[in-house]
């Protein structure tokens, strides 16, 4: 018998039938209520927990177990209805709601078209007679005289009394209004941002008008007064606003309050000082329901009340912007968001002075990262999920907020947290700044426990900017990521850690020992619009005896942004801090790093998808590389500004000694990041591709079996034990065999052409760098001696062993092998085409 959808909906709380035998079992409300019961408990019980079932509950022992299963399906599937019914529901209340937001945003650009339709035939009427020697102003197009009104406003006289200050909040809410819904400011979708029931909102940029300004408008599953009150909030979401202060609130008539509030905003790199703002905030409820929460700056045009100038500061200029916060159908908010700044570029270096001119960016770093954390905390609150390490999605935000934020107040160096800047060595490419306040250490010093007293009572940072050229930021933040070892000094990571963890520290500079390599561990990553937050854990340190209070494995808490390519106008930044393995929320954190902002409005041409190495060549696939792999050089030099800054804590009287070893360390770093950047140039990389096979093109393929069946003829035994007959095959199981194996050109001069994981490690340098290494740099003197001795039997015999000895990576770290074996590669017509050395056995002394 088939049941009708009304009875269907009766059985989930009352007495359900159920065929059996061709006929119905009724049962009673006390049994739904038990069975009910019991499916809270298990959904999903086996054939033995339902018998269990029946005995434990003896107003079920009149059932039969196949009854029971049916009914415990038919439950399972009337959950499953509801659950789809419910998300159908929500779906198609977002839908409306944005098909509401896109008819509005449609009617005000059919406003703007229309304005710009007439202004157009206004001009091109003033042009034809323009034989007219002064302008006569009355016979100008209404919609010319309010642009020019309010380019430039003529304000009536003021006060700082109630009366004045409402008077500049309403005249503040009118313009916020015509620019967030009307059409008095000119918005062009910004690039790469297109609108969609997925997307974050509808982003615009401005174009053509004083300063920048973004506009951003979106749906959030949160109530209007919530909204609110996180959106004020700004250092929790923004995290280059250092704080906001509110000095007065007054209320208004109207229910509404008035704020007269201080912000300081961080300075992104050394060569800028900060922002900061004096502004009034309007909160006020419209007639229609909606929540507006409305700001601008106060300055001498209003007359109104004034804040004075505050050292190492700019004060910047906020133009009436604010958020549009409505109730959407259903539950929700339709909220409008307009960021509209004058940054003072002029108090820049004029090479900076891109950064505080692009609305792209503000729009990056402002506009859409408020519509980003609306977005995951209303997600916080509709998914109560937990993360690795127990943590749930907002403490992992919270952890990345603070590495953010102690990198941005070491950058800064603001004397009113305790820092002072000491004096220079004779070259000022590297600042030192030193920190003694208490405060500042406090948290530090909790982590000294296990019985060590707190040694360390001082913070120093020495930190450095520099220009780039045509280097991909996101590829550049992806290779310092992936390749610490390029960059990376050991013992000062060492040392971080100890200072962090028990304590006392030890001297910078001495020998602790060698890294067997990075690990990124699973245990804390969240990844949020390209952002990511990991545990790196740098394992193998070796220690001497006296060197027992080190770590013998480093821990780093990383957080990794802006390595999105398509991403216009993104900051890239990788900042990290040394953690204990068990570290707590609350935990001391020390952050150092790296930040590179873009400089250019247009963005490389690289493809997303460009690999730095041949795994994500072999990840990704044949298929995939040749569209990877296809280096588009724009046109013109793309430029962008890098600033490191690294932070050591440190005893005070070797203050002198750990400046000496910071300063050294942060140039070395400088020339490590120069050198990589000129081999990420795809302008090098283009000059340069003839020196090197495509990576997951047909010739890397060729190479690996050139390799192997080479082998095979001279050894007479396969170097790959278990790879199939594919090509792909062969050149992944090459690619990961535990040697090292590198092959070199037949030059003068020789120098490496392909190397394998394991090659690459050794050598601690990637692919696009190991060109630019020669054959005998890696050799010492006794090495040399034996290649030149065994080089003529290479190439008239075909192959040699050399014995063991020790051979030197790109960053100069001695490495130990058993032997290294030699071989000529052989092409198809049997001609020499490389060498190919296969170190077994090495490992790093």
């Amino acid at each position: 018998m088939a049941m009708s959808c009304k009875d269907a909906n009766k059985a989930a709380a009352a007495a359900v039938g159920i065929m059996d035998n061709g006929k119905y079992v009724r049962y009673t409300p006390e049994q739904v209520e038990a069975l009910e019961r019991l499916y809270h408990e298990c959904p999903k019980p086996s054939s033995i927990r339902r018998q269990q079932l029946i005995r434990e509950c003896p107003i079920l022992s009149h059932i039969e177990p196949k009854q029971i299963k049916v009914w415990f399906q038919n439950r399972r599937c009337r959950e499953k209805q509801r659950k789809e019914a419910s998300r159908l529901q929500s779906v198609n209340r977002k839908l409306s709601a944005m098909n509401k937001l896109l008819m509005e945003e449609n009617d005000r650009l059919q406003k703007q078209v229309s304005q710009l339709v007439y202004e157009n035939g206004y001009f091109r009427q003033h042009t034809q007679n323009n034989a007219l020697p002064t302008k006569d102003t009355s016979c100008e197009s209404a919609v010319t005289s309010s642009q020019q009104h309010r380019l430039t406003p003529q304000h009536p006289p003021r006060d700082a009394s109630p009366a004045g200050l409402l008077s500049i909040a309403e005249e503040t809410l009118t313009e916020f209004l015509s620019k967030a819904t009307g059409t008095a400011v000119e918005w062009v979708q910004m690039p790469g941002m297109k609108p969609g029931p997925d997307s974050i909102g509808i982003v615009a940029i401005s174009h053509g008008c004083t300063g920048v300004a973004a506009r951003a408008c979106g749906l959030v599953g949160l109530e209007p007064t919530r909204v609110a009150e996180i959106l004020k909030e700004r250092p929790s979401w923004f995290r280059d606003c250092r704080a906001v202060n509110v000095l007065n609130v007054l209320p208004t008539a109207n229910g509404g309050t008035i704020e007269l509030i201080y912000m300081q905003l961080y300075a992104p790199t050394t060569l800028a000082p900060g922002r900061d703002f004096w502004l009034l905030r309007y909160t006020s409820v419209m007639d229609d329901g909606s929540l507006v929460v409305c700001e601008r700056s106060l300055g001498n045009t209003q007359n109104g009340p004034s804040m004075p100038p505050v050292p190492n500061f700019v004060r910047a200029e906020m133009l009436p912007s604010g958020y549009l916060i409505r109730p959407c159908e259903g539950g929700g908010s339709i909220i409008h968001i307009v960021d509209h700044m004058n940054l003072e570029p002029w108090s820049v270096p004029e090479v900076l002075r891109p950064l505080y001119e692009s609305s792209t960016m503000l729009a990056q770093k402002t506009t859409i990262a408020a519509l980003r954390q609306l977005r995951q905390i209303a997600q916080d609150v509709s998914q109560s999920s937990v993360t690795n390490w127990g943590r749930r999605p907002a403490a992992l935000r919270a952890l990345g907020h603070r590495l953010s934020r102690g990198f941005n107040e070491a950058l800064n160096g603001f004397s009113d947290e305790g820092w002072s800047l000491m004096g220079s060595d004779g070259m000022d490419d590297v600042t030192i700044v030193v920190n003694s306040n208490p405060e500042k250490l406090m948290g530090l010093n909790l982590s000294f426990t296990n019985g060590y007293p707190s040694v360390c009572n001082a913070v120093l940072c020495a930190k450095a900017s520099m220009l780039l050229q045509n280097v991909p930021p996101a590829i550049l933040l992806r290779f310092l990521r992936e390749h610490r070892s390029e960059w990376a000094d050991n013992n000062v990571d060492a040392y971080s850690a100890a200072a962090v963890k028990v304590g006392p520290c030890t001297f910078l500079g001495s020998q602790v020992g060698s890294f067997g390599g990075q690990v990124i561990l699973p245990l804390a990553q969240t990844i949020e619009h390209g952002e990511l937050l990991e545990v790196i854990k740098l394992e193998g340190v070796g220690h001497s005896p006296e060197d027992a209070m080190l770590p013998r494995d480093v821990f780093l808490l990383q957080l990794c942004s802006g390595i999105d390519e398509n991403a216009v106008g993104t900051c890239a930044e990788l900042i990290f801090a040394p953690i204990d393995a068990s570290f707590a929320d609350d935990a001391p954190l020390l952050p150092s790093g790296f930040r590179i902002i873009p400089l250019d409005s247009g963005k490389e041409a690289s493809s997303p998808n460009r690999t730095l190495d041949l795994a994500s060549a072999l990840e990704i696939g044949t298929a995939g590389n040749k569209a990877s792999n296809d280096i588009v050089v724009t046109s013109g030099a793309t430029r962008s500004v890098m600033t490191i800054a690294f932070e050591f804590a440190f005893e005070s009287h070797m203050q002198d000694h750990v400046a000496s070893i910071a300063r050294q360390y942060v140039r070395s770093i400088i020339s490590s990041v120069q050198r990589v950047a000129l081999a990420l140039s795809p302008s090098h990389l283009g000059l340069q591709a003839s020196l090197r096979s495509p990576l997951g093109t047909p010739e890397a393929h060729t190479l690996a079996r050139w390799i192997c069946q080479s082998y095979r003829s001279y050894m007479g035994v396969d170097l790959l034990k278990s790879a199939g007959e594919g090509s792909e095959s062969i050149l992944k199981a090459l690619w990961n065999h535990s040697d090292a194996i590198i092959c070199c050109s037949i030059k003068a001069m020789p120098v490496f052409t392909f190397a394998n994981q394991a090659g690459l490690d050794m050598l601690e340098t990637t692919l696009v760098a190991l060109q630019d290494i020669s054959l005998e740099k890696i050799f010492d003197d006794h090495g040399r001696k034996n290649l030149c001795s065994e080089f003529p039997q290479i190439m008239q015999q075909g192959f040699a062993c050399l014995q063991s000895g020790i051979c030197l990576s790109s960053m100069r770290r001695p490495v130990s092998y058993e032997c290294v074996v030699a071989w000529k590669v052989l092409n198809e017509d049997e001609n020499a085409h490389c060498i190919c050395f296969m170190f077994v056995n090495w490992s790093f002394v």
